[in-house]
């Protein structure tokens, strides 16, 4: 299965609430003192959970819808021959042993209506997955600077975006987090009457309530993973671990392990004055790097590393072991400064190895000269919640700094209050660390990254045409391939389906017959079409992309489907249908084009390795007047080749929408 990727449903999916979520700063309300707001990001006078019973629960679409949608999406793939041969299996599955399984699959929903269909599959294909975390399911989000350029300095700011941080996991256990809404109509619902009269609404029905006002509350199940948490591996199967009793935070730096209390026996917030001493401790500290770093481990073979986790607890590391798990989050302090935005992608997904723990929920980094990332595991959870916290952490910490650049570090014995963690190591662990080592260096070696910045046009412009942005991009990703390799193939967009209680992803399809005409027409055949008809074949793909968003986002694809319904045969040792032993099936699910898109004012660029060794890992972002790109390959694929016909798919396509001015429909 390639179907990993996340970072966001596309923006066209719905309108997301400024700065995803939380009011302007919500000033100082009764019950909200100035030595709250030194705790909590805000305080919502709508409870954070407030509309999760009420939420609706994911569809289980029409097994006639599901396999149209399926073939719909093979047919750009295939030749007439292996179209009909696929045809006929999806036609039986629809009316033979897809049915059984299909009405099965309802009755089972009916019986869990606490959750949605998907969940348990899901956590399970990624928690039974046996690949290493690294490049094939951790991606990273890198976040803009700080505006106040003093503000970037390393110790400045991962103070600041640590105590933010903090504030954040506060104000969503004590509920005061702003509930995380889509406002189709912003005029209505996002406004204080709105939240005023909605809280009194109970929660059994407080959905429809947001509803009749055009808004769409979404699935927050997910946010309570985000901190003391860790994925254990274990064999066959890992596990989720959490304990939000632990307060203590976990700072990596140069290969070694610290741990320092965040949160005092009050529960309140150590002094930011105390957390930057803690840090400058740590940054001052010249210990060289251990022979044997721990921190390659968790890049291994889930298996491999889930016996030498074993042989770890039985040579007397339980303790310390407990202390990485049951951190608050992990802060890794990265020795050097970023070069370019290669070098940056690089260095946020996966580094040197040694100075990360990438089981954690998630890794804040920060380099030398304050570039900060999000790398994140992800079973846990999806991109919404990871991109609500990013949001809220560069908001806070940019226009709430905790500390300036001028603040003196309190005067606090960091000897004491900052533990360094030491791990018993024996021979055998000794020789796992290095084979892990040896197996990371030669794996990261093999990944290339790239990126490009297209300056001629952005979404403001394409709005004025009435073309998807999106579309518009997955489209310039299908000219590019085909420029380049003379071929349509499986292609993933990523999209959430968080509308609905414990929803996950949904896969967008974006090759389809009308993006592979246009883009024949274009790259084949450019002279033999007018500038109207080139227009109108975009207008077409944008038409039929927004389609397959909206269907995807309203949990009506067709890829979640099949694989419940697959995972449902294997679960009852049903002989697995002859749809699943198609070619076709393969090849589709062999995700050549792995792209996910974001945009927010918080983040500079997302990144991901390819899903497939033949593949690409496209991310990408929409903006007012530009539009960015990230990819990586591995060594079958030319990253550099790919982007530059990605560069000049966008030329041609906004080439043709600008010479006319008409709007398309």
């Amino acid at each position: 299965m390639a179907t990993r990727r996340l970072l966001l449903s596309p923006a066209s999916c719905l309108r997301r609430t400024q700065a995803l979520g939380a009011p302007a700063a919500p000033g100082l309300r009764r019950g909200y003192s100035s030595a709250d707001s030194s705790q909590y990001l805000h305080r919502s006078i709508v409870p954070t959970m407030h509309f999760q019973k009420s939420l609706p629960r994911l569809p289980i679409p029409k097994l006639e819808d599901t396999v149209r949608r399926y073939l719909n999406a093979q047919k750009p793939l295939l030749d007439d021959d292996q179209f009909r041969k696929t045809e006929e299996l999806g036609r039986s599955f629809e009316h033979g042993i897809g049915r059984e399984l299909h009405e099965q699959l309802v009755a089972q929903d009916k019986q869990n209506k606490h959750t949605s269909y998907i969940s348990g599959p899901w956590f399970d294909m990624y928690l039974s997955s046996r690949e290493s975390v690294v490049l094939n399911f951790n991606p990273f989000m890198s976040f803009n600077p700080d505006p106040k350029a003093e503000y970037n300095d390393q110790l400045t700011r991962a103070t600041n975006m640590t105590v933010s941080a903090i504030r954040f996991l506060k104000t969503f256990r004590a509920g005061y987090l702003e509930p995380e809404v889509f406002h189709l109509n912003p005029d209505k619902s996002d406004t204080q009457t709105f939240r005023r009269l909605i809280r009194f609404v109970p929660s059994s029905v407080s959905w429809f309530g947001a509803y009749l006002v055009n808004a769409y509350p979404l699935d927050m199940s997910q946010y309570f993973r985000l901190f003391n948490s860790t994925r254990l591996p274990k064999l066959s199967r890992d596990e989720l671990f959490t304990d939000e009793k632990a307060k203590h935070l976990l700072v990596l730096r140069n290969g070694n392990f610290y741990v320092f209390d965040v949160i005092d026996r009050d529960g309140n917030i150590v002094k930011p004055s105390e957390i930057q001493a803690h840090l400058k401790y740590i940054l001052s500290d010249n210990s060289p790097a251990p022979a044997f770093p721990l921190a390659f481990l968790p890049s291994e073979n889930r298996d491999t590393w889930a016996l030498l986790r074993q042989k770890l607890l039985d040579n007397g590391n339980e303790e310390v072991l407990q202390k990485v798990d049951s951190a608050v989050f992990c802060l890794c302090l990265d020795d050097f400064p970023i070069k370019d935005l290669e070098h940056l992608s690089h260095t946020m997904l996966h580094g040197d190895g040694i100075n990360r723990w990438y089981d954690k929920s998630f890794n804040l980094i920060l380099t030398k000269d304050g570039n900060a990332a999000i790398h994140f595991e992800h079973s846990w959870g999806d991109g919404v919640a990871v991109l609500r916290f990013q949001n809220e952490v560069f908001k806070d910490s940019t226009q709430k700094p905790a500390v300036t650049p001028q603040s003196q570090p309190a005067a606090v014995d960091s000897s004491s209050a900052v533990q360094k963690l030491s791990f018993k190591l024996n021979d055998a662990l000794k020789a796992g660390i290095t084979k892990a080592k040896q197996k990371f260096d030669a794996t990261m070696e093999t990944l290339t990254f790239d990126c490009i910045q297209f300056k001629k046009g952005g979404k403001e412009f394409l709005k004025q045409k009435k073309i998807s942005p999106d579309a518009v991009a997955q489209l310039s990703f299908q000219m590019a391939f085909l420029r380049q390799y003379g071929q349509t193939v499986a292609t993933y967009e990523s999209c959430s389906t968080a509308a609905f209680k414990h929803g996950r992803t949904e896969t967008i399809r974006p090759a389809s017959i009308y993006t592979k005409k246009c883009t024949e027409a274009f790259v084949r055949q450019p002279s033999r079409h007018s500038t109207e008809e080139l227009q109108q074949m975009i207008a077409e793909c944008s038409k039929y992309h927004s389609q397959l968003t909206k269907e995807a986002a309203m949990g009506q694809g067709f890829d979640r489907h099949l694989f419940s319904l697959r995972y449902l045969a294997a679960s009852k040792g049903i002989p697995l249908p002859d749809i699943y032993q198609d070619q076709a099936y393969a090849q589709l699910n062999h995700n050549i084009l792995s792209t996910s898109t974001l945009s927010s004012p918080a983040v500079n660029m997302g990144g991901f390795a390819p899903v497939v060794p033949d593949g690409f890992g496209v991310g990408y972002g929409m903006h007012d007047d530009w539009i960015g790109c990230s990819a990586s390959s591995y060594p079958a694929r030319n990253v550099h080749e790919f982007l530059q016909c990605v560069q000049k798919s966008l030329e041609d396509i906004f080439h043709v929408l600008e010479a006319g001015t008409t709007n398309y429909v």
